[in-house]
């Protein structure tokens, strides 16, 4: 089964963490079932940037984005050529790290 490995987060997950998924499952909701609390505004709808991750290692195993993703990708805090939405990303065969934006573009949040 894929491992996926999160970097350290300051606030989602200080030490990192390290976990198996099944292949095909979602990127968001695993780290959700791992009690990693990253933020989906849109309840993962491909609609906000609040999930957006980078995948440092691992990225070329995945389906390419789509043109709505790519378009809200463009919006994201802290964009790579490594980033997506973890709510649009199916696990693949491969291993993935993943580091976690160190903030998002929240509107339906304040920050203070």
């Amino acid at each position: 089964m894929p491992v996926i490995k999160v970097l350290p987060h300051e606030t989602l997950c200080p030490e990192g963490k390290t976990f198996e998924v099944a292949e095909g499952e979602q990127l968001c909701e695993s780290l959700l079932k791992h009690d990693i609390e990253i933020e989906h505004a849109c309840e993962m709808s491909c609609a906000c940037t609040t999930c957006h991750v980078i995948v440092r290692e691992g990225f070329n195993s995945l389906e390419a984005s789509d043109d709505d993703e790519d378009d809200l990708l463009d919006m994201a805090w802290g964009l790579t050529p490594q980033s997506r939405l973890s709510c649009q990303v199916k696990v693949a065969q491969k291993d993935l790290t993943l580091e976690l934006p160190k903030y998002t573009k929240n509107h339906a949040r304040e920050h203070h």
